[in-house]
């Protein structure tokens, strides 16, 4: 009986430190993918290629030409369409800080953004002292808008599978609806359990 004891209570304080979980911190840069899916790494790197690419194409250089100025640009709406849950927002962020450290071109905010600003502009001409108020009608107004939709297929058999991401992204003239640009990156993973 004893022995039983002792062996169950063994068991018991095996399972108890087998359960335990440990947290590393790790350098934000540094890519891990544990599940396959849609990620923080993946997001950057789409993001960086893509802009390089739309930066590289002849709109830019044609809008410079002709105005003498930096084009500017709103990345309006990325549609997630894949199968997984994707956070459209940090995707977004990523673009908009890529075309923002390029220096080639202006960003301002969508439309979302906008009206918060403008609140605060209105609070502004009631609250603050005259000289510090920022005025109205001064808001840059945008010459191009980025959208884009985010697609995904999975394939699956036994423990084996496989994501397979297309990303497209396209720029619109404002003021012609004339698409200047447009792109597309591709992502493949294998997951085996």
């Amino acid at each position: 009986m004893k022995k039983i004891f002792v062996s169950q209570f063994a068991l018991i304080i095996l399972v108890l430190f087998s359960c335990t979980r440990t947290v590393t911190r790790v350098s934000p840069d540094k890519q891990i993918d544990l599940s396959g899916r849609w990620n923080d790494v993946d997001s950057k790197l789409v993001s960086k290629e893509m802009i390089n690419d739309v930066l590289s194409r002849p709109w830019r250089e044609d809008y410079v030409k002709r105005t003498q100025k930096k084009p500017v640009v709103i990345v309006g709406i990325i549609t997630n369409k894949s199968s997984e849950h994707i956070e459209a927002d940090m995707f977004i962020k990523d673009l908009e800080k890529e075309f923002i450290n390029s220096g080639m071109v202006r960003v301002v905010d969508n439309a979302q953004f906008r009206e918060k600003v403008r609140q605060e502009r209105a609070d502004q001409q009631e609250y603050s002292s005259p000289e510090t108020q920022a005025k109205w009608g001064r808001e840059l107004g945008a010459s191009y808008m980025m959208f884009g939709t985010i697609n995904s297929v999975t394939d699956t058999y036994n423990k084996k599978k496989v994501i397979f991401y297309k990303i497209n992204l396209w720029l619109t003239d404002m003021e012609t609806n004339e698409k200047v640009w447009m792109g597309d990156k591709e992502i493949k993973k294998f997951v085996e359990n």
